[in-house]
Order: structure tokens, then sequence, then C-alpha cells
């Protein structure tokens, strides 16, 4: 019995394994050596694809990179209805799979999907001018059978798919969205039982078109109807349908009345083992020497990137599946930063030297190369790359790729145009670029993108070096958040952390971090505050104020001190102070301020941060004193604080059993 139960398993593993291999559909268009200029193309476009999707409204993409004859197209979508992780995740897998399953070939395609439904397909020619392609299909038909009622099962069937071809068929969204050729429906057989189907075209159809409803038409003139369920995908359409849910699609739908029960003995085949193994066997000998093969190539792939023995990246499970398709060996960047030439120096950070550099396909890049004396080690390099790799946000930079190779560690971005925000921000004669409609946006850009990080992505994620110098500013002065060598994920139930080796810049730090190693979401929304009222100011957080009682203060104090006496709006950069939404400002201090508390259970969270920006009806409650509020005696005698109270938080602000590494900007 346990050996039976063991046996069923194995075969039900390989069906798995063959099912998943099926998925992805190659295509007879040519191919191309591993090492070639396509293949680097295919690598990078498919890298970026997920976000590249989940950036775009609709969760649909098409684009190209590289010259002729090497350019590659590619294009994503995911179903309506999806969240940015799930969909993100299923372009991932998808895309993984055609680097896998078609390694030399110039065209794929696969439609992955449960529970959620997602497309990636690549190519070297034009979708404009394939769009319509029939041919090659990929069909499988569940292995249960319709055993009796037949012709009236058939009719409810028919008469489900013939108006969802109907609906599916008619343009509703723009040609940018995964709305458009998209259904998925439901129609009931009996009290207890259903039939759910799905079918999608890629979007870019023309409305005047019929080949979307052709396509789908086809998908269905290849179906057994006595079939209990099927999938079959061509280049540009999609079908399924089964008689139980298979995707989150169907959340939302509403079965109608069901009808007389006509299908009382539907049953699977007797021989439903039989057809397992009948399908199987053939399979056994060729899936398992796949799986033994793939094994034995992916562990030789690591040790070849591995330093020395003690010195060894031992990145987990998840991190190395997910940075896999990412590497690239050090010569690629070694040529495209003109081996890495001052010139195409672009700044120093505290880990390293950032270069800008240009990729064989026309791709321009920044290329972070670790200094070999840097104090960022193994773990910080595992961080930022397995951390980056994972995240998928507008507001986040994308990690393009990365090299390991002896002593070299590299990590390669997207080029962000116009540099970091201290760039502009801090120097007098480029202040002016930044009006208050520009700086407004990038606050909240920045709250996108770290509720991103602490909430809506699959990790939580403590960012624990927001500063000016890391958010790196797009074409249009759109924020990307950049930097996560410090970063720290946070377990599902995990809510705070402490350390012994304090790490960070400089006045974004909040007290509880620097005094006691403690940190949290909080940690980063005080970081958030300090950099909301640079913003605001133009100035660098430890820029002094000479006071009427000549004591030096910093940036926080500042902006309390007029906060306290009314005058929150002498805090406002006098280049934009003529131009600007005085309320809309006000209200970024007053937010600024909640989030610079000194108690982190006073600070607001970033859900609630973005819910302030978002709401002009919301309450704000008044602002407690912040971290680091250096009050001088004047201020001592007018507020009513004690003596030891005064002493007290002076002394707090000695910080000599800790190590903070001050990173200059990129």
């Amino acid at each position: 019995m346990w050996k039976q139960r063991n046996s069923l398993l194995i075969l039900c593993f390989v069906l798995f394994a063959v099912a998943s291999a099926s998925a992805q559909q190659c295509m007879n268009t040519g191919t191309s050596t591993l090492n070639s200029i396509f293949h680097a193309n295919r690598r990078l476009i498919l890298s970026t694809l997920p976000s590249n999707v989940t950036a775009q409204d609709g969760f649909f993409f098409t684009g190209s990179i590289g010259q002729e004859p090497n350019r590659v197209y590619a294009r994503g979508m995911c179903i309506p209805g999806s969240t940015s992780d799930d969909c993100s995740d299923c372009i991932k897998t998808a895309s993984d799979g055609l680097l896998q399953s078609c390694p030399n070939q110039t065209g794929a395609f696969t439609w992955p999907g449960d529970p959620t439904l997602c497309y990636v397909r690549y190519s070297n020619a034009s979708f404009s001018d394939i769009s319509s392609e029939l041919y090659p299909s990929s069909l499988v038909n569940n292995t249960g059978d319709i055993n009796s009622n037949l012709t009236e099962y058939t009719a409810i069937w028919e008469d489900l798919i013939a108006r969802m071809i109907v609906a599916a068929s008619k343009a509703k969204g723009t040609p940018s969205s995964s709305d458009n050729y998209y259904k998925a429906d439901v129609a009931a057989l009996t009290p207890f039982q259903n039939i759910y189907a799905l079918m999608q075209c890629t979007p870019d159809f023309t409305s005047h078109s019929h080949d979307c409803e052709n396509c789908l038409k086809q998908n269905i003139a290849d179906f057994q109807i006595q079939k209990l369920g099927g999938v079959i995908m061509r280049a540009s359409c999609f079908f399924r349908w089964d008689m139980k849910t298979f995707s989150n699609a169907f959340g939302n739908i509403t079965v109608a009345s069901s009808p007389p029960p006509l299908l009382q003995h539907v049953k699977r085949s007797k021989d439903y083992t039989g057809a397992i193994v009948a399908i199987v066997v053939p399979s056994v000998v060729v899936a398992f020497i796949i799986i033994i093969l793939v094994m034995f190539a992916r562990r030789s792939h690591v040790l070849c990137w591995r330093r020395k023995p003690n010195q060894e990246f031992d990145f987990d499970q998840s991190g190395i599946t997910t940075v896999h398709s990412l590497q690239f060996d050090f010569k690629t960047f070694e040529a495209a930063t003109d081996k890495f030439s001052r010139i195409n120096k672009l700044g120093q950070g505290g880990f390293g030297e950032v270069f800008k550099g240009m990729l064989p396909n026309g791709t321009e890049v920044a290329v972070k190369r670790l200094s070999k004396a840097s104090n960022q080690g193994a773990q910080e390099f595992k961080n930022e790359v397995v951390v980056v790799a994972k995240l998928h946000h507008r507001n986040l930079v994308r990690l393009l790729g990365f090299c390991l190779e002896g002593e070299e560690r590299i990590l390669v971005f997207e080029f962000v145009l116009n540099k970091s925000l201290d760039y502009f921000l801090f120097d007098p004669t480029k202040q002016g670029q930044l009006d208050w409609i520009k700086r407004y946006n990038i606050i909240l850009g920045i709250t996108r993108g770290i509720l991103y990080l602490h909430q809506d992505s699959r990790l939580t994620i403590i960012h624990r070096d927001l500063k000016a110098g890391n958010i790196l500013l797009d074409a249009n002065m759109n924020p990307k958040i950049a930097d996560f060598g410090m970063a720290r994920i946070f377990g599902m139930d995990q809510t705070r952390a402490e350390t012994r080796r304090i790490v960070g810049t400089r006045g974004y730090m909040p007290p509880e971090y620097v005094m006691h190693g403690l940190f949290s979401t909080k940690s980063d929304v005080y970081s958030f505050g300090v950099l909301i009222l640079e913003i605001i100011c133009g100035r660098n957080n430890r820029f002094v104020h000479q006071s009427d009682t000549t004591t030096v203060e910093n940036l926080v104090t500042y902006a309390w001190k007029l906060w306290r006496n009314g005058s929150p709006l002498e805090l406002v950069d006098r280049t934009i102070s003529e131009n600007c939404q005085t309320e809309e400002v006000t209200k970024c201090i007053h937010i600024a301020l909640l989030c610079v508390q000194h108690n982190p259970t006073d600070r607001p969270s970033l859900s609630t941060v973005h819910m302030m920006f978002t709401h002009n009806s919301l309450n704000l409650p008044d602002p407690q004193q912040p971290g680091f509020f250096f009050p001088n005696r004047r201020n001592q005698e007018r507020d009513g604080l004690e003596s030891s109270q005064s002493t007290n938080r002076s002394n707090s602000q000695t910080i000599n059993d800790v190590t903070i590494t001050d990173l200059e900007p990129r």
C-alpha cells in the first residue's frame, strides 16, 4: 500500500512537471546561440518585464530592446483584478520558464496561471506583423469524460462559450489595458455544479478586426467537447474551462440561476488512474533525466560563481531562484563602462563607485561597483540583490543584473537620467528647477514607494537609509527609491528588530535606533519625515540656524519651533515660497512633524501617511515633540521644561557606544 501511494505521488509529480513544461510554446522562427547579442537582449528585456507590466495601469506592456538584427520584442500582461505582487510573480515565473524551455529559439510564448493568469511572449519580429498568428498552438484536455446527457451538457456549454466569444471579441478598454478582449464567466449545470470558463486575446487588436474572434473560435474548434475541461493557447489568444474554479478571475462573478438537473450522472472516467499512467509512463524516463540535468547544471553554475571558501555567498533558495536569470559575467560590465573609465563615473557612495554604462543592445545602465575595501560585505550584497530583485514598483529603482566573480561585486540598475534628489535640492543654482508641484509629486511618489516596501509587497522591507541621496529622479522628475544595501526583511508577524551595528546616515536615523539599536517600519517613517522637511526647506537636515540666542539648531528643531510659534511657512525654500500652495505646504509640514515624533508609537504608519495625503477631509492630530529636539534656555523657560528634563534630553544626544556610517550621496 505504501509503495502504491508513493508511486502515485511520483506519477503525479511527473505529470505536473510535464504539464508545466508544455505550458511554454517554442516557435519555429529561428535560433540563436546562448552567447549572442540576441540572447543577452532577450534576458535583459525579460528580466525587466515584471516591473514594466505592473507599472502599467492596465497590466499590459509591449516593447523592444536592441538594434536589428538582434532586436528582441517582448510583451506581457495579467488578467484584470490581479494584484501587483501576484502579477509580478506570474510574469517572472513565465519569463524564467521560457528561458529554460526555449533556450535557443528566437520566439516563444506562454500563458501560465493559477491563481493569476498572465501572458509572456518574445520574438525577433514586430508583434504588429504577427498578432493574428494561429499556429503553433498548445492543447491540454482533462482526462475525465462526460458519460451521460452529453446533448444537454453540450447545449449549456456552447451557449456559455458563444456569448463569451461575442463579449471577448469586442474592444472594451484601451489598447494598453488587459481589460480589452477579455471575458470570464460561469454557467450553472445543476444546483451543485458549474462550468467555469475564461478567454482572452492580446489587447492590441484593432476594434474593427475579427482576428480575436477567429483566434478564439479556432481554440474552441480544437476542443473535445466530451472532456470535463481543458486549456488551449495560441500566441495571441487563450481559452480555458473547467468544472471547478482555476483562477481568481471568478471571485466577483455571480452564477446565473441553475437549470433543471441535467447531469446527474456526470462522473470521472473509471480508468482515471489508468489514463494518468498511460500519459505519464512514456515521459517518466525523459522527465527524470531532465530534472537530474537541471539540478546538475544549477549546482555547477553556483559552484562556478563562488568566491574563496571563507567568503562564500550563501544565497537562500528563494533568493537564488529569483535572481538566477539576472547574473552576468564581469566582462559584460567592464565593456559597458569602458573598463570603468573615470569619464563614466556618476558618483561615489559609501560602498563603492557608480558608473554610467552602455550595454551592447544600446541600453543605458548605472553600474554600481562595490569597493574591495567596502564595509558592505557578503550579507549586504546578498540583501541588495535578493531584495531589489523581488521589488517591482514605479517608485523603486529596477535591478537589471549583477555580477559576482572573484572579488568583484557589481550591481546594475536602470539608468535614471536626473541623478539624485540632493543634486537639485541642496544646490542653490539648481533648486529653482524643483518648483512646488514637482516637490509635492516627489513627496507623494516616495510615499507610494515606501508604502509598497512596508505593506503592499509580499515582503515587509525596512529600507533603513532613506535620504535625499538615495532618491533618484527620472526624466520627468518622478522619484525612485534606491540603495537597498542596508534593507532588512521582516517576517510576517515581526514588527521590530534589534541590532548592535548601527548603520545609516546622520540626521535621518531616529533616536531609538541610534541609542538602542531598535528599528522597525517607524524608523523609515522618521527618515521620511526628515526628508519631507528637507524637500520643503531646500536645505540639508544638518543645516544650522542662527537664532536670536546664538544657539545652533538642526532642521527638525527649527521646524518644530516654527510650528509652535504658528509660523511654519517660514520654513519654505525662498525659491518656491511665492508660487506654492500654502495649504499643501502646511499640511506637508504637519505630516512631517508627525513622522519625526520622538516616540515610535506616536508616528503614523505609511498607510496612514498615504491617507493623510490623499484624503483632505482627515483631521490630523497635533504633533508631539520630535526626536533629537535641542531646546535652548529661552525655549525651556517659555515651555516650562524642568532643568532635569533638559539635561536628560541633552545627554541623550551624545552617542559614544555606536558606529555611524556617514554615507556620501551618489
